[in-house]
Order: C-alpha cells, then structure tokens, then sequence
C-alpha cells in the first residue's frame, strides 16, 4: 500500500470516528489558544485528521488521491525509498506551516478553531505543479481543464483574496500558506525541478 493511499485511509477512519464523537474532535482540532497557552502542541498535527463534516472530507482526500500519487511516484523514483520519507515530510511540514500564521494571529482567541488537511493537501498540489506543470486540473462542474501552471497562481490569488475579504470560515490563510510551503519544500529537494518545470512550459 502506497504511503498516499496509507494517508487517505487513516484520516477518513479518523474524521468518521470524530463526527459522532464530539470528546475526540474537540481533542484532535486546532484551537490556537489552547496550542499556545497550554502547550497542547499535537493539535498543530491532529487537526489535519479530521473534517469537518463529510464533503469537506470527500473533496479533500480527492485531490490528495490524484495528486498524492504523483508526487509520491516522482519522489520515489528520484530517490528510491528514501522518497516516502520526503513525500512524508511534505505532507507534514504542510499541515504545520500551514497552522502556524493563524497560531500567532489567533493565539489570544479560544473560540478560534479549525479543522482539516488543506494546508497538506494544498502542499502535495503544488509539489504536482512543479512537477507536471502542462497537465489539466479540472474545477467542479468546469467540463474545461486548465494548464496547472496557470491554475498555480490563480489558486493563490483567489486564497489571498478571500483571507482578506471573506467571512466565510474557511482557514484560507492555510490554503496559500499550505501551498507556498509545498513549492519551497520541492525545490529544496529537488533545486532542478525549476529548470524542469519551465522547460516543460516553453517546449510546449
């Protein structure tokens, strides 16, 4: 079983078990106060384990399902086993440096909380990107695929946008924070992945 697949089956036994469990969920989630003020530092990790509810849970193990595997297949492939160790890395190093802007900005607020594995998911994206910069990602209910090196950079600024206007509670500093971390980490493992992902632009 792939580390990908292994990851997807733990958080959605995971995010099941906590929608009829309230203790476990009120446990596993992240609240910033209580991260900062009583030092319950798991919850920069445990919250990437469970959802919200169910759709939160669907869309997210999708897109980790379909990129996921690519970036766990190219990792491997460049660095043998040692590659689930990166692919690992990334996923984690996502969920926490994704948490870490709202820890500061919401450190002194105890109803501040937030749930799922965007910030990784979002970092596992993006190292696809670079990777396979020319292949299309489709929206929902969009029939029209776009380049993912356009969609890139749309993502963030739509992130970006919506962390300053909206009031919808979604953790979208997560999301750009999540992916910024995603491309950074990559390009440290991999420096040539930079002059890979524009040759695959310009030769196009």
């Amino acid at each position: 079983m792939s580390l990908n697949t292994l990851l997807i089956l733990l958080t959605a036994v995971v995010s099941f078990l906590s929608f009829n469990n309230h203790d476990l969920f009120a446990k596993m989630e992240f609240n910033a106060y209580l991260t900062y003020h009583r030092k319950q530092w798991h919850r920069l990790f445990s919250h990437a384990l469970i959802h919200a509810d169910f759709m939160h849970l669907l869309v997210n193990m999708i897109v980790l399902w379909s990129f996921g595997r690519i970036v766990e297949a190219y990792f491997t492939g460049m660095f043998g086993m040692q590659g689930n160790y990166y692919f690992l890395m990334l996923y984690a190093g996502g969920v926490v440096v994704a948490s870490l802007p709202s820890l500061f900005r919401h450190k002194d607020n105890p109803a501040y909380n937030a749930v799922g594995a965007s910030g990784a998911v979002s970092a596992v994206l993006f190292s696809a990107i670079l990777f396979e910069p020319m292949s299309k990602i489709y929206l929902f209910f969009i029939p029209i695929g776009i380049p993912a090196f356009i969609f890139g950079p749309l993502y963030l600024a739509y992130e970006i946008y919506m962390d300053k206007k909206s009031q919808d509670r979604v953790a979208h500093d997560a999301h750009y924070w999540g992916a910024i971390f995603g491309l950074l980490f990559t390009i440290l493992v991999q420096p040539k992945i930079v002059v890979y992902f524009f040759e695959q632009i310009l030769g196009s």
